[in-house]
Formats: C-alpha cells, structure tokens, sequence
C-alpha cells in the first residue's frame, strides 16, 4: 500500500524520456523502450577486443595489451540514450540504475565465466569521494593512485594516464562497504589466479584501462583475463 501510495503522489519516470513508468517497474530507472534502443555491438569484429573487423592485418587497437587479456566484449555502443545511463551512475548518484546496464550486460557470455572470479575495476580514492558510493566487491585488484578523467585524451594519453595505476592484493582482500566504511576480511587462494578472471568496467573506448588492470593481474600471475563492459565508445581509426 506504501508503494501505490508512493506512486500516486510521485509517479516514477524514465531517467532518459521522462515517461511514467507503470506501478510494476515503479522501482526500475529506464522504460523498456529506452532499454530496446540501446544499439547491441554485434559481430563482426576483432576475435580479441570486439572492435569492427578491421579490413585487413593485424588489429591495432588491442595489438599491445598483455597477452593474459585474451577476451573483451561489450553489450551496447555508447549511443546518446547508453551514455546518458552511465553518467547517472557515474555523475549523477544514481546506483539503482546499475541493475538496468547489468541486465543489458547479462548476455555477456565470455568462455570460462562458470568459474571465473569477477574483478570490478576500482575506483581511486579521490574518484570515491566525489561519487559518494561504491558497490561492495572483493578487492582483489586496487588502484594505486587517482588517474584524470580518460573522456577528453588521446589513445597515448589514454595510456599514459593509467600507466602504473593498478596492482593486486593475492594474499588477502577485503570486502568493504563504501559507504559505512566496514571491511571484513576476505582471503584469496593463490589459486584464484589459476582460474579466468573476468574484469568488469561501465564503458570501453580504447582499451587502455583493461589493459593496464590486466597487465597488473598478469604480474601477479593470471594466466586468463577477460573483460566485460555496458557500452562501447566508436573509436576513430588511429595510427
């Protein structure tokens, strides 16, 4: 009763369109229509970092990424409605929304997932306080200082702004609440890099973060690393 009452008095809305939402996804962010317009990234494409098939030779884009980085995919091209949902999670402190790209992610399949540990890549301190919220994760991979912002850099700076920035806890992590400031501690067997791990991230342009985060889980001996992420930005051919 709570709930109608709620909806009667302040009607939910689509964060993109504006339209009422109906009372059984009162608690959802974006209408069904908003979600069906977000433009799937479908083959074909590089068999590694699911960029458009180049015409010919080799792939640039994911020709220097460490070699246990084997697999990135994306779910949807970072279209005006894609980006607009990734600013509110990012931007504008709206993490229910972060269920609407998960659902649009979850036909993600990459191979080994069944048994793969799932590597959010973190945010920096400075990032944190701005945001105000982080999902709680085990952090087996963690940042080693702020980097700028990647939306405005080129492919090189793009590298060299995350250069360095990552590295991993293999002998013992933490599980902590952003918000509350808790952590528990949480274990990881050295045998958790023997296993694929899966790096997860809202938006792939480059590839320059999920190299570097990659690079960091290869020194600490990960033989298979993955990526996933919502949306993918259309990269201009670079030399």
């Amino acid at each position: 009763m709570r709930n109608a009452l709620d909806q009667l008095l302040l009607p939910a809305e689509c964060l993109l369109c504006r339209a009422l939402l109906p009372f059984r996804d009162s608690q959802r962010v974006v209408c069904d229509v908003c979600r069906h317009r977000w433009r799937p990234v479908r083959a074909p494409w590089c068999g590694r970092c699911g960029q458009p098939e180049p015409l010919f030779g080799r792939c640039r884009l994911c020709a220097d990424w460490p070699a246990a980085l084997v697999l990135a995919r994306s779910a949807v091209w970072l279209d005006a409605g894609a980006r607009a949902a990734v600013h509110a999670l990012k931007y504008r402190g709206l993490p229910r929304i972060a269920a609407d790209l998960a659902s649009a992610m979850a036909f993600l399949d990459p191979p080994g997932l069944a048994a793969a540990w799932l590597v959010p890549v973190p945010l920096g301190a400075g990032r944190l306080r701005e945001r105000g919220y982080n999902r709680p994760v085990v952090e087996l991979l963690v940042r080693t200082r702020d980097t700028a912002t990647q939306t405005a850099l080129t492919p090189e700076a793009r590298l060299a702004n995350v250069a360095g920035a990552f590295e991993t806890r293999n002998a013992e992590a933490g599980t902590r609440n952003k918000r509350a400031g808790e952590c528990s501690a949480f274990r990881v067997p050295s045998s958790a890099f023997q296993r694929p791990l899966v790096l997860v991230d809202d938006v792939f342009t480059t590839g320059a973060t999920l190299a570097e985060a990659a690079r960091a889980l290869e020194r600490a001996g990960a033989r298979t690393v993955l990526a996933v992420t919502f949306g993918r930005a259309v990269v201009p051919d670079f030399t």
